[in-house]
């Protein structure tokens, strides 16, 4: 489990962001009321996620806990009930990741959000575009204090060319005047590569006006920042975008996928299905339709309540994820129906992958309430050709309707050499 450290004297304060921080994201809570405790617990060792750290300790009274976590690596926030600027610029001198004024239930709510913005940060790649090695530099030691992976380049087109390469980057940062290709040029192409459900693009430039901010957002970015910019603004742009990406990202996957089981849904199944059969019209792939069911499953909830229910259906959907490929398809076809579209699988291997399945599924055991519960499925597969999707589709419903007509548990295949 993540962990945070709270540094902080108020009982009443610390149990209050403890039972914010454990209730929203389920991180473990390790407290400190005073620097002395926080130094042993630092020395017994272990990661944190971030620290949280009151500035006026009973036995550091000056902020003197900030260089002491700050040393040990762990991303640090301020908590404070005053704010001036000269503390602000001395502890954003230091590299904290922000620094918060202990004013109500807001400003708890945002503790947690850069909590959890800091977590997520170690999975997120930002190529930061900048000519400049001084400015460069700078922009990726910010985002570095944040936890992000940075990807670094000096000019346009070699910032494209690690968009390419990598294609887990998540954020550009570019400034605009820059040899071989501008900034103007590189969001172009970045944007033509990658839509705005998978990059953000943030222009920067010490040449900045009101113009050149809607050149940047016309050729596809997402913001603008002026140089220079304080820390707190580039840290508030870069957060607030990428939580914008994470809501588009979510949006598009509850529309794609199943929301109990996490598996694509029909509507995801016949979009991206759509496209394996007409490779495999072209005869660049095969592909072969199974149908799954879960044999009286209507017992299941009548026995141990639809709670039960659910995590079956949670169980079978986690196996058929592992047990298939990332070129197949899995998807919740509707209730307890799951359908696979799995891609150039050998048709003498077609009985004993899904009999293995079958079997797998039998065996295995969903707890509840101290109770095992088991369940069995009925397969139906179909490896023939048809003028559509759909009609493979219904070929595996056939199948499957002889399997659970002849007993259930079983698998019935139709594969090419028994297709009329």
């Amino acid at each position: 489990m993540p962990r945070v450290l709270l540094v902080e004297d108020s009982r009443f304060f610390a149990a209050t962001v403890r039972e914010r921080i454990e209730d929203k994201l389920h991180f473990d809570v390790v407290h400190a009321p005073d620097m002395a405790q926080a130094k042993q617990i630092l020395e017994q060792g272990g990661e944190f996620v971030a620290a949280l750290l009151d500035l006026h300790l009973p036995d550091a009274p000056s902020g003197e806990v900030v260089d002491m976590v700050l040393g040990h690596g762990i991303p640090s926030i301020i908590l404070t009930a005053d704010y001036t600027d000269d503390a602000r610029d001395t502890f954003w001198s230091k590299k904290i990741v922000d620094y918060v004024v202990k004013e109500g239930a807001h400003n708890l709510d945002y503790v947690v959000s850069m909590v959890e913005r800091i977590h997520k940060n170690s999975d997120v790649t930002v190529l930061v575009a900048e000519d400049s090695s001084l400015a460069r530099n700078t922009l990726c030691d910010l985002l570095r204090v944040h936890r992000f992976q940075v990807l670094e380049a000096r000019d346009g087109q070699e910032a494209f060319r690690l968009l390419k390469q990598h294609k887990g980057v998540r954020m550009l940062i570019t400034d605009y005047n820059m040899p071989r290709m501008d900034g103007f040029k590189l969001t172009k192409l970045a944007r033509g590569e990658f839509g705005p459900d998978e990059l953000v693009i943030i222009g920067v430039s010490a040449m900045g006006n009101n113009l050149l901010s809607a050149q940047f957002i016309k050729n596809g970015a997402n913001d603008f920042l002026n140089k220079p910019f304080i820390s707190e603004e580039f840290y508030c742009r870069v957060n607030q975008n990428l939580d914008m990406l994470e809501y588009i990202q979510t949006i598009k996957n509850y529309s794609n996928r199943d929301y109990l089981t996490g598996l694509h849904n029909r509507r995801s199944l016949f979009d991206t299905g759509e496209k394996l059969f007409a490779a495999s019209c072209r005869g660049d792939l095969s592909l072969t339709v199974a149908m799954l069911d879960i044999d009286h499953f209507k017992s299941v909830n009548d026995t141990y309540g639809h709670e039960a229910g659910d995590l079956v259906l949670v169980a079978v959907s986690d196996y058929l994820r592992k047990r298939f490929r990332e070129t197949d398809i899995v998807c919740r076809f509707g209730g307890e129906e799951f359908c696979i579209l799995a891609v150039n699988m050998q048709p003498g291997e077609l009985a004993s992958v899904f009999e293995s399945l079958r079997a797998d599924i039998a065996d295995m055991r969903v707890t509840f309430q101290g109770r095992n519960v088991s369940v069995t499925a009925s397969i139906g597969v179909y490896a023939g050709g048809e003028s559509t999707l759909e009609g493979m589709i219904r070929e595996a419903d056939s199948m499957l309707y002889e399997a659970k007509a002849g007993g259930r548990d079983q698998v019935r295949l139709a594969l090419p050499d028994t297709v009329s």
